[in-house]
């Protein structure tokens, strides 16, 4: 029995054709032919059984033959906003990583100890989709622009729970798997009314959190995110490097809110 073929193919539903790098990779590496099955994804829920309508030397034309819904395993949207390392290679495999356990958003913070001040969001891009397909996730996370600390947190929403992670002992923290897994009455009851859009969870339940640069953020963040609505969290008593706290954080937040 052939492997499945995954592709990601953005509006698979309305366009016919695999995007140019994919078709490549049909094309050439896997050396697809006429009447061959393969699967689109769309990075937004769904997937699609297809097949080849059309291979040519620079083409590939698909006929979809099945819509295949995607369910949602996680609640609500996890965000981890993170300031990136020095060496681009561990935030690469962060993300990648981050992508295979599963969350919704990674945004790049640019703050007062950050080591890097500029990235290629278009290279974490193309990770985050490799690792979505080698994961066969339903969803793609969205990948933002690197933004100053002040900016993020000026203009991060205020529905669902804000966590900033920090080392500081003269700021009161409490545990952050602890606090993900604790779940107030509003959001229960919408938990006993069971979503019937899996696609659509409630933003009640929606969970931001912040990771530092290696020298952590300075205290003056930590208190400006805190008079923003953010919660003081620790991820343990271990002291870990920037990519290694922020796949905790997401995997953290994945087991505590696992449907």
């Amino acid at each position: 029995m052939k492997e499945a073929r995954y592709f990601y193919v953005p509006d698979a539903a309305a366009v016919n054709e695999l995007p140019a790098e994919e078709a490549v990779h049909a094309l050439r590496v896997l050396r697809l032919k006429e009447g061959d099955e393969l699967f689109l994804m769309d990075g937004e829920g769904c997937f699609y059984r297809a097949e080849v309508a059309l291979a040519t030397t620079k083409k590939c034309i698909y006929a979809i033959r099945q819509t295949l819904r995607q369910t949602r395993a996680w609640r609500g949207r996890i965000h981890l906003a993170i300031a990136p390392t020095k060496d681009m290679g561990r935030m690469e495999w962060m993300a990648e990583k981050a992508t295979e356990v599963g969350f919704d958003v990674l945004s790049f913070l640019d703050c007062k100890f950050s080591e890097r001040k500029t990235l290629r969001t278009d290279r974490i891009e193309k990770i985050v989709i490799s690792a979505v397909k080698q994961s066969r996730k339903g969803w793609k996370p969205a990948v933002n622009p690197m933004m100053s600390f002040r900016s993020f947190i000026e203009h991060c929403p205020d529905n669902g729970r804000k966590y900033i992670c920090h080392c500081y002992p003269e700021i009161s923290r409490a545990d952050f798997f602890s606090a993900v897994s604790c779940v107030s009455p509003a959001v229960r009851s919408s938990q006993d009314r069971r979503q019937t859009d899996a696609d659509t969870p409630s933003s009640a339940e929606d969970l931001t959190v912040l990771i530092g640069p290696e020298g952590d953020f300075s205290i003056d963040e930590v208190r400006l995110a805190m008079a923003h609505g953010f919660e003081s969290v620790t991820l343990g008593n271990s002291r870990l490097r920037t990519e290694t706290a922020g796949l905790s954080a997401v995997m953290m937040s994945q087991l505590a809110r696992r449907v």
